[in-house]
């Protein structure tokens, strides 16, 4: 005979005593796949796996622009294996020289002539790093500081300026005209900051503007005798760096301690990026002016209201992003170019360093990793271009949409079928009934 399930019963019994209940309505998922799921749910698989369909579209786009891939495909039915081992070279062939030319290169003999394209990966992601890292210190504030351009530009005329007119001693002098490049950039991108502060101009209009009131400044006094104008010159271009204030070079140590003579252009500038990394990533994660920022990013009128003094977080957060900018234009008057600078001389980085920043997820390490990515892309275009004729283009494919990824990131879930984070999945439940 069945024994009835009480009143208000799902159709089971209580368990007798001593007994295990023969069920678990409420049964948790195994502590392995709660992990897996909270891993395959989280921001860096989704941007590693943002960059991986990135260069599966850049693939097809280089197999769809190959030639040898076009005249296979003429006659595909005839001999279709001809069509797909022309795209494997084609595509093989591409992403090998993108290598080569970034990381290592196995062609080259010895070990430090083979590392070279990964000093040249370095020399690359220096001014990104340091750029990435002022765009997204303005980001966790909720700001947007697409000056770039403009705060590299003057920091670059100010470190330019104390580079060549005021001789010190080597170490000393360098120190000061990276000071120097900080304190101008800071001042340029404080402009921003105090203007959205004092009457709530939005830093991106204002940032935009910056970039032209720079950008015409510098060649203005590029053009103007006794001021940025080399003495002696007609063409737009700045006096050299004077030795004592030019990076030192990586390969200059490495011979200073015997290492043999080698011609890497990475330079000290890159340890100055590690050290702003490691900067940022104290000030956003463990210092009470982190805190505030982050308040204010998250929601400013709460952040008013607990006592935050907003207007001032906006100005300091513009003047350290600023600051952070300004290394990069310290770079590339001081390490990459110490002959002497133009207009040009910000190179694009002020708006690259904007993917880093949002590739990199607006984190202090996230956005080193994101520099190198983009040094590494840049460093291998051109052996790519070199060996297999490929145009730089796809390399800004590639980086356009690992952006377009990163900023839909469901899309990339959807691809991968990557489960929606903060979503649990649904238990099963089961019922046991106990019969007589």
């Amino acid at each position: 005979m069945s024994a009835q399930p009480p009143s208000g019963s799902a159709g089971a019994l209580p368990a007798e005593p001593g007994r295990a209940p023969s069920a678990e309505p409420g049964r948790e998922a195994p502590a392995a796949n709660r992990i897996l799921r909270e891993i395959f749910s989280g921001g860096a698989v989704v941007t590693v796996l943002a960059v991986v369909l990135a260069l599966l579209i850049a693939g097809v786009l280089i197999a769809a622009t190959d030639s040898g891939v076009q005249a296979a495909f003429g006659y595909f039915f005839a001999q279709p294996g001809d069509s797909f081992l022309a795209i494997g070279n084609a595509v093989g062939g591409a992403y090998s020289s993108l290598f080569q030319g970034s990381i290592y290169n196995f062609m080259r003999p010895g070990f430090l002539n083979g590392i070279k394209p990964l000093t040249e990966t370095l020399t690359f992601a220096t001014p990104l790093i340091v750029a990435g890292l002022g765009v997204a210190l303005a980001f966790r504030v909720g700001m947007f500081n697409i000056g770039g351009r403009g705060q590299i530009l003057i920091a670059a005329a100010v470190a330019g300026w104390i580079s060549w007119s005021f001789p010190m001693p080597f170490f000393i002098h360098a120190l000061v005209a990276t000071i120097g490049a900080i304190v101008g950039g800071a001042l340029w991108g404080g402009i921003a900051g105090l203007l959205k502060a004092r009457t709530g101009a939005h830093e991106v209009i204002v940032t935009i503007m910056l970039n032209y009131v720079a950008f015409y400044l510098i060649s203005f006094m590029l053009r103007t005798p006794g001021a940025l104008q080399s003495a002696g010159s007609n063409n737009p271009k700045s006096p050299a760096a004077l030795p004592t204030a030019v990076y030192p070079k990586l390969s200059d140590l490495i011979t200073l301690f015997g290492g043999g003579p080698t011609t890497f252009r990475v330079n000290a500038g890159f340890i100055i990026a590690i050290l702003a990394t490691i900067f940022v990533w104290y000030i956003v994660n463990r210092s009470s002016l982190g805190f505030r920022f982050r308040a204010v990013g998250e929601n400013p009128r709460a952040a008013r209201v607990a006592g935050i003094n907003v207007n001032m977080v906006y100005i300091l957060a513009m003047v350290l992003s600023g600051g952070l900018v300004g290394l990069a234009g310290a770079d590339q008057v001081l390490g990459s170019t110490p002959s002497g600078f133009s207009s040009g001389v910000d190179a694009g980085i002020g708006f690259d360093a904007i993917t880093v920043a949002l590739l990199g997820r607006s984190r202090p390490w996230g956005v080193f990793f994101s520099g190198l990515l983009f040094g590494a892309l840049k460093a291998g275009s051109y052996t790519m271009q070199a060996s297999e004729q490929i145009p730089i283009d796809i390399v800004l494919v590639v980086q356009s949409v690992i952006v377009l990824l990163i900023a839909a990131p469901p899309l990339v879930r959807t691809v991968f079928h990557l489960p929606k984070p903060g979503i649990q999945p649904r238990t099963r439940r089961t019922a046991g009934v106990v019969t007589k």
